[in-house]
């Protein structure tokens, strides 16, 4: 009997270090300027759903056990997980930093024995502030394991969250940690820079516009911005320093209210309630998610909230792709741009939590696949939104592009023309009366063509020109409006106090009807509004000035007498000129007119116009182009001469080689994309300035900008 118990208890010792054996894992040796991930090579797990335990029963545990997944992984059965791994140091320094990546996490403590006493645990957590102000800059969860360069030790560490997912662990050289710790910093700045321009950006544009699709696109920004903030663990250096709060409060409310807010926005951008009249209604459901899981929040219930978010997350981005491809292959264009977005944030969730359950590998990418995806959904989102702005100009360049190609398809017939005549003369003698007469009627053609071709080129400038005219013109209509009512209130106490008055003259025994009157006007104080009046009419004598000066402008420069010659003031249209470019001209750029005394000129007004407008126009596209923007001006400079007068401008844009500069002139010839310009404006205003019997010199040197000199005679008279 005695035998037979050695025997089994010989069998457990058996069984129990082959079991151990089994259990073995490698040791985690971190270099200088290395870096590992925590994976299941390295540690064994031990689940304390209960979170009971304490670090003396961990270290007597023996139900430590391997798993499957690479990573550690939280999951719904269980909040607190114990990990167990060897580290040995191979750094320089006496310490080797261990990170948790961005998640929801409540607790990360660390416990090791303590190398001068074998019965003494010390025990680090990342609640408490480190020294080291380089390691106050990360705002991941991180502790600094304490171990002397060339020595192991066996590391456990307790890990607690109200979000199940991945955790993935970096154990790291201090250098390398700093070195990520920057980076990071740089990601998120990056990251938060794009919010912060998108969304000055659009609220800019809510308040020119006022359509409510880009306020609620502005709350969806902040919200996203928010929640990745919180996410990367910088709430608790910016809003709070409880954990709990943070990822019980704040980080599922930032997720609620980015959702409410992106619905906000895609019913509006999308017009649902015009687009989808019969299934609207139901369009509210996609709320209802949020709101499940703000009721869960409130009542304590962090899991559920995020799960909840997670889920009402994907359905919203499946129902919004959804709906805004069906809208597209109905017609509606901006639907495109939203769509593209919306499929990507699609992708990037799914990849979020496929990255979470563990069901594909965790590394720099699938980390930040979430703010790389932001990022550029975030541009798609302000593409769509210009893209209705820009959806008529594109039917403008269309036309213009149509007509382009009609004149170029002119130009081909005549040239081929030219080319049978040439060689069909000799033998067609007999005809050439017939054949000249013929040639001289396309010709005839060719010149109202190329005269209609000239005023359609104006009309595109003019068209180009269209939105600053009408912003312009907005201001002072809009100011003159604001002081009508005023100015009728006013009036209709005068007229009242009129009425008392006259009311008193007409009963002259009833001497209360004039007490009546006479407090009437104390009370409406008839001083003020008198002054009040008179400064509302010079309010609206102000503004319809205004109104006349750009609308004389805009006629000024659309007239159609270019075939008689009239005496202009040259320098007062260049101003004109000025003020329909005025919104156009960037706010950097500084106009410089130095306009000397000229005589008035005898010349074709709305040629010259048309002349000034191509050049200014071009000085300014040209100081657009450039890379850098530093102290950009516009020089115009008038001068009278004997006999001549000149106009000189001067840009500082990209300016021109000296190859570019011969062809300026030549019909068509452009450096523009297709839409952007056709190719005549030079060319008509070289025509232009032959038609009067001047000149035109051109100087120009590539980065030095570009100067133009006019030079026009005096005496011009009708030939």
């Amino acid at each position: 009997m005695v035998k037979m118990k050695k025997i089994l208890l010989i069998i457990c010792l058996i069984l129990q270090k082959s079991l151990l054996f089994a259990y073995q894992t490698d040791t985690l040796t971190i270099h200088e300027n290395g870096t590992k991930l925590l994976t299941n090579r390295y540690f064994l797990e031990l689940e304390d759903p209960s979170g009971i335990y304490k670090i003396n029963d961990i270290i007597s545990n023996t139900h430590f056990h391997p798993i499957g997944p690479l990573l550690p992984i939280l999951k719904y059965s269980r909040s607190t997980t114990w990990l167990k791994f060897i580290l040995k140091n191979k750094t320089n320094r006496a310490f080797v930093p261990i990170t948790i990546g961005p998640g929801v996490i409540d607790n990360f403590d660390m416990y090791f024995t303590d190398p001068g006493k074998s019965n003494h645990i010390i025990k680090l957590s990342s609640d408490i502030p480190s020294r080291d102000s380089k390691l106050i800059k990360q705002n991941n969860t991180f502790i600094n394991c304490i171990i002397f360069p060339d020595s192991v030790r066996t590391v456990y560490l307790r890990i607690k969250s109200g979000a199940p997912g991945v955790i993935p662990i970096q154990i790291s050289s201090a250098n390398h940690f700093f070195k990520n710790a920057d980076l990071e910093n740089i990601i998120v700045g990056g990251f938060m820079g794009i919010i912060l321009i998108m969304g000055l950006y659009n609220l800019m544009l809510f308040t020119i516009v006022g359509d409510l699709s880009y306020l609620y696109y502005v709350s969806c920004i902040i919200f996203l911005g928010l929640s990745q903030i919180l996410l990367r663990g910088y709430g608790i250096s910016f809003f709070v320093s409880k954990k709990v709060i943070l990822n019980n409060y704040y980080i599922p409310f930032a997720g609620i209210f980015f959702g409410y807010s992106i619905i906000a926005f895609a019913s509006e951008f999308l017009q649902l309630k015009q687009n989808l009249k019969a299934y609207f209604k139901y369009y509210y459901f996609l709320y209802g998610g949020y709101t499940l899981a703000l009721f869960a929040i409130v009542t304590g219930n962090a899991i559920v909230a995020y799960n909840l978010i997670t889920i009402s997350a994907a359905f919203t981005s499946v129902a919004l792709l959804f709906i805004g491809g069906l809208l597209y292959f109905k017609g509606f264009k901006p639907a495109k741009y939203f769509m593209l977005g919306w499929g990507l944030f699609l992708v990037s969730i799914l990849i979020s939590i496929a990255r979470n359950r563990g069901l594909i590998i965790y590394n720099d990418f699938t980390s930040n696949i979430i703010i790389y995806s932001s990022a550029l959904e975030l541009i798609l989102f302000s593409i769509a939104l210009a893209d209705k702005i820009n959806f008529y100009r594109r039917q403008n360049s269309q036309t213009q592009l149509l007509s382009l190609t009609i004149a170029k398809e002119n130009e081909r017939l005549v040239t081929e023309q030219y080319i049978l005549l040439e060689s069909e003369v000799n033998a067609r003698t007999q005809q050439l009366i017939q054949t000249n007469q013929s040639l001289s009627s396309t010709i005839e053609d060719l010149k109202l063509a190329q005269i209609k071709l000239i005023e359609t080129e104006k009309m595109a400038s003019l068209g180009q020109l269209t939105a600053g005219i009408a912003h312009e013109i907005n201001n002072p209509i809009n100011f003159v409006g604001a002081n009508v009512k005023p100015l009728r209130l006013d009036f209709l106490e005068i007229f009242s106090l009129l009425d008392k008055y006259k009311e008193a003259g007409e009963t002259p025994n009833k001497t209360e009807l004039l007490d009546l009157a006479q407090q009437y006007k104390q009370s409406i104080d008839v001083d003020f509004l008198k002054e009040e009046i008179l400064s509302l009419l010079d309010g609206i004598e102000e503004g319809a000035n205004r109104t006349t000066e750009i609308v004389q402008s805009l006629r000024t420069f659309s007239r159609t007498d270019e075939m008689a010659l009239k005496l202009v003031d040259i320098n007062k249209a260049i101003l004109t000129t000025l003020v329909l470019l005025r919104n156009s001209i960037p706010h950097h750029v500084e106009v410089k007119p130095v306009l000397n005394i000229l005589p008035l000129l005898n010349c074709y007004p709305g040629k010259i116009s048309q002349v000034l407008m191509n050049l200014i126009n071009n000085g300014i596209q040209a100081i657009k182009a450039k890379e850098h923007q530093d102290h950009e001006s516009i020089t115009i400079i008038t001068a009278d001469h004997p006999g001549q007068i000149t106009i000189q401008i001067t840009d500082t844009g990209i300016g021109m080689s000296n190859e570019l500069r011969q062809r300026i002139f030549e019909p068509f010839f452009t450096t523009k994309t297709v839409g952007d310009g056709t190719g005549l404006g030079l060319s008509i205003v070289f025509g232009i300035i032959e038609d009067h019997h001047g000149a035109i010199d051109v100087q120009s040197e590539p980065g030095k900008g570009t100067e133009f000199i006019i030079t026009l005679p005096k005496n011009l008279e009708e030939s």
